[in-house]
């Protein structure tokens, strides 16, 4: 009966800084074979793009955990992560297992982006957006990847653009993040178990992120992917979509 029971319990899905649900279209068909998906829209992108995004990532929490009616199992992506992890330790009623997706726990510890990679991004700021995009994109895959898949790239570039995110909110969700990063988590004390993945060509949240927190968390399986970046469900959605559906059938 337990096994049955954790089945049919719903996946919520909780993107990263400033994306929509768009993120989440190549890997839910697989996700949905085995069990309801909720996907968190947070406040100022896709459809609420015209609501006043958080700046906090307990708020952010806060809202994820009212799309709830009991037990689901959270899975996290980069600033998702944050949320995912505040969200079980508020709520822990509400938290069946997490799966953590190329984040990490904030603290004194945390290794931030290169300064390249900042750098580039706040160059960026500002400008139209398929030029936004085009300039730091590339930064959130694997080195050499956009240029293997120059069609791919040019969908998910084309499917950011339907409902691009204001600037305002990227900026929300950075000053969500740094309180995070100077603040951290009791991750030591998630007593659910986790799954903890992370490319070891991360350039956003690099990969010692992911270590140090598979290192923390009581209950944990890391697993740690050669040869990828950030944005792992659009850079490699198979192997992404199969991580979740074994931790989640194990």
């Amino acid at each position: 009966m337990a096994a049955d029971r954790a089945s049919t319990e719903p996946l919520l899905l909780i993107a990263g800084l400033g994306q929509g649900t768009w993120v989440w279209r190549d890997v839910l068909p697989a996700l949905e074979r085995d069990r309801p998906v909720i996907t968190f829209e947070a406040t100022g992108t896709g459809e609420l793009a015209d609501v006043p995004a958080r700046d906090s990532v307990a708020e952010m929490a806060a809202d994820a955990g009212e799309e709830l009616d009991g037990p689901a199992h959270v899975l996290g992506f980069s600033m998702g992560g944050y949320v995912a992890l505040t969200l079980a330790l508020a709520q822990p009623e509400l938290v069946r297992s997490l799966l953590l997706f190329a984040t990490g726990g904030g603290g004194p510890g945390r290794v931030p982006r290169p300064r390249h990679v900042a750098d580039a991004f706040t160059e960026a700021l500002g400008l139209p957006h398929e030029e936004f995009g085009r300039r730091t994109l590339p930064y959130t895959v694997a080195a050499g990847w956009v240029e293997a898949n120059p069609e791919r790239f040019e969908e998910i570039l084309a499917a950011r653009l339907e409902r691009p995110t204001p600037y305002e909110t990227l900026e929300a969700h950075a000053a969500a993040c740094y309180r995070f990063y100077a603040e951290g988590c009791d991750a030591e004390r998630v007593g659910v178990r986790a799954l903890v993945v992370h490319g070891d060509e991360d350039l956003i949240v690099p990969v010692e992120n992911g270590r140090m927190l598979a290192a923390r968390l009581p209950h944990v399986t890391y697993v740690e992917l050669p040869g990828r970046g950030h944005n792992l469900m659009l850079e490699d959605p198979g192997t992404f979509a199969r991580l979740v559906r074994e931790f989640l059938g194990s």
